[in-house]
């Protein structure tokens, strides 16, 4: 027991304790005990007695057993809830790790109620149980996660590990002792934490066109994530973004499927290439969404699911409207080798529909309910051995929908469909009680539930989570390091795409007389982008790392560098102006184009954040206009989760680089630009440029400043030029 509370006890205080049955028997699993222990005067918050509870040697196997300890301070309050003391399960088969895998799942399944296996079938957010966690034994819990902002109130990687590892204990005081899979979303990095690493979201990754690069990237981020206590990951995104006008264009690789299955390497990053790797402290399992067709949803058959706003998404969690060989060769294609080659362990289904031109248009069928697509293709045809786990309330957007989501009928739908897990964060009872009655009422096989169950175990298994549950902390003082961080400027460097550099004015001298101006030039919040933090990022900096200023300043100590965000300094006396514009953080549906404003994050004071479009916003357009007017040479680093359209302002601008969204560090970006730019291979689709017809733009050449490409309204950001 430990004293809580401010300061020191003034007087004594005594605490009366004594032992209380529960599924523990006193005389048979324990022995009754009581006693008395003193916090004498001067103790202070964090002082810990400990008391000896006897537990008796039983014969043979058997489940887990609980007692209470009932504790009555005299002179004090009592806070926080009675303590619970667990005799482990022990002498179990499924407990030998001498067996199989598969042996000790079919022992452990055997010994489950319909109740245990349903709970396993389900995922709540941590905010949902915090407050009251033995709901976590109450209910089964097989999973929680994190969503975005979704952080224990100390944001550091030891309280992380500490919020786990709490979770932990709850699931541990169950009879059979299944641990939780906690999940989190390390898209980037392990996001949510405040100091940890952040490397380019994918689009950026994509543009390295380096495979090996990208796989020792995600094993960085596996290092940081499973150092916090966290086993599983929901990344890589494997879409293939066909419309830039999408919210979340940057999360995906490229356009191409071919591009998008060469940095399927991010998943041996995330989960190793061998089976025991995933036991391992580096290493979590790795979760590919979102199946399938995310990416080329039709612009204006979006919906917003978030509840967040009346308006509706454009295209996120939109119709694909494509024939079923096209769906096949862009939308499906990423999956076979994510299955086949690089064994993921989970995949996540998309929000979005897909409707089959070939049939006429008009029967869209949403994914978390598309059974020929999860269970016949997925897990019959490629042999997905995995489990499926839906997206954030995803089942809920199963029609018909209504208030009282999820319905039986919900339900019922998914998971015949092939859904094994159901990420329900606030309604995770519910989710339960319904699944409970349409097995019962028959309307869910037991088959089905004990393949999802198998699916689940088998990868707790895997993990190593029944043999290790707690967090190794072995590595948490690498969350952060400079060898991580180090890879994360590698990755940051080879993403960036050199687009123009008329006259060789890249690469810049280091002891150039260098004005820098633009909103995005020192913002670390601009250049991680969503999903850093919070759900929808923030501008400003509120985690570690370097700005490209700051980069600039590091790698060219020599150099005069002057910053004016809107360029209202004066320009006397500089050789070049680097000017870094771009986009502010949004994620999802709230950037999509024409999408609604998010003003939700307390950082944004109640005021809608600035509409989302193709187009450089006015004071990017002014700080451009100003100082390649004024200076002599010109370059122009775009920050984006998408391609920005710069017609207007192409000719005046010397040197222009796709910086992208590159993370946490901004000192090789400032390092490429001032010292060695280099032509990387990538597709670049829109950027106020056009290659000549018939150049393959994915073979590392320069795009030609040649003519400049204006779009009409009705392509204004399309994907395909």
């Amino acid at each position: 027991m430990e004293l809580a509370g401010t300061g020191a006890l003034s007087k004594p205080v005594e605490v009366r304790w004594r032992t209380r049955q529960g599924s523990a028997v006193a005389g048979r699993d324990f022995r009754a005990g009581s006693g008395t222990v003193v916090f004498p005067a001067g103790s202070r918050a964090g002082a810990s007695r400990t008391v000896r509870i006897n537990t008796l040697r039983v014969k043979g196997a058997a489940t887990a057993k609980t007692l209470a300890v009932e504790l009555s301070p005299q002179g004090a309050a009592l806070s926080g809830a009675r303590p619970t003391v667990v005799i482990n399960a022990h002498g179990l088969p499924y407990q030998n790790r001498r067996l199989s895998v598969s042996a000790r799942v079919r022992d452990l399944l055997s010994r489950m109620t319909l109740t245990e296996k349903v709970g396993q079938m389900t995922q709540a957010e941590r905010g949902a149980i915090d407050t009251d966690r033995p709901l976590i034994r109450t209910w089964h819990l097989g999973s929680l996660l994190s969503g975005g902002g979704s952080t224990p109130p100390s944001n550091d990687p030891q309280s992380w590990a500490d919020m786990v590892d709490a979770y932990q204990s709850y699931a541990l005081a169950t009879r059979l002792q299944i641990p939780l899979i906690y999940g989190i979303d390390s898209v980037h990095g392990h996001g949510n934490l405040k100091g940890a690493t952040l490397i380019p979201h994918n689009v950026g990754l994509g543009a390295t066109r380096d495979p090996r690069l990208v796989r020792r990237a995600e094993q960085m981020v596996a290092t940081e994530t499973r150092a916090t206590g966290i086993p599983w990951a929901f990344a890589p995104c494997v879409c293939v973004a066909r419309d830039d006008r999408w919210g979340r264009t940057y999360e995906s690789f490229g356009e191409d499927p071919a591009l998008v299955i060469k940095m399927e390497t991010s998943i041996d990053g995330l989960q190793g290439t061998r089976a025991r790797d995933l036991a391992s402290s580096r290493h979590v399992l790795a979760s590919a969404k979102h199946f399938a067709g995310d990416g080329d949803t039709t612009y204006g058959s979006g919906r917003n699911s978030a509840g967040a706003s009346s308006s509706d998404y454009p295209i996120d969690q939109g119709i694909t409207q494509r024939s079923r060989a096209q769906f096949a060769s862009i939308d499906l294609a990423p999956y076979v080798p994510a299955v086949r080659e690089h064994h993921v362990g989970s995949i996540m289904p998309s929000y979005s529909s897909v409707d089959y031109s070939d049939d006429g248009l008009g029967n869209p069928v949403k994914m978390h309910a598309n059974r020929e697509l999860i269970q016949s293709w997925l897990k019959d045809k490629v042999g997905f051995d995995g489990f499926i786990i839906s997206d954030y309330n995803g089942i809920h957007q199963i029609p018909p929908t209504g208030t009282d989501s999820p319905t039986p009928y919900q339900v019922r739908t998914s998971v015949n469909a092939g859904i094994d897990m159901a990420m329900e964060p606030f309604d995770y009872q519910k989710f339960e009680t319904r699944l409970l009655t349409e097995v019962k009422a028959g309307n869910v096989t037991r088959a089905r539930i004990n393949d999802a169950v198998s699916r689940i175990l088998t990868k707790k298994f895997q993990l190593g989570l029944f043999e290790h549950p707690y967090a190794d902390r072995s590595h948490l003082d690498e969350i952060g390091s400079a060898a991580h961080r180090g890879i994360a400027r590698q990755a940051a460097a080879e993403s960036q795409v050199l687009l123009k550099n008329a006259g060789g004015v890249l690469p810049l001298r280091r002891n150039a007389r260098v004005y820098v101006a633009g909103r995005n030039a020192d913002n670390l919040g601009n250049q991680a982008g969503g999903w850093t933090i919070t759900w929808q990022g923030q501008s400003g900096t509120f985690t570690e790392g370097t700005t490209i200023l700051q980069g600039m300043r590091q790698v060219a100590p020599s150099a005069r560098i002057t910053y004016s965000q809107d360029a209202s300094a004066p320009m006397t006396s500089y050789d070049v102006g680097v000017v870094v514009v771009g986009e502010t953080p949004y994620s999802e549906g709230f950037g999509d184009v024409g999408g609604p404003q998010w003003a939700y994050d307390p950082s944004d004071n109640n005021v809608p954040r600035e509409p989302k479009t193709m187009e450089l916003k006015a004071q990017d357009k002014a700080a451009i206009d100003k100082v390649c007017t004024a200076l002599p040479k010109c370059v122009v680093l775009v920050v984006s989760g998408r391609p920005q359209i710069l017609t207007d302002q192409l000719r005046k601008i010397d040197g222009l680089v796709a910086s992208w969204l590159p993370g946490t560090e901004g000192e090789r970006c400032g390092r490429r630009a001032l010292r060695k730019p280099r032509v990387h291979r990538a597709a670049v689709a829109v950027l106020a440029t056009h290659s000549r017809p018939g150049a393959d733009q994915c073979r590392g050449r320069v795009l030609p400043p040649a003519v400049p490409l204006r779009l009409g309204p009705e392509h204004e950001g399309s994907g395909s030029p």
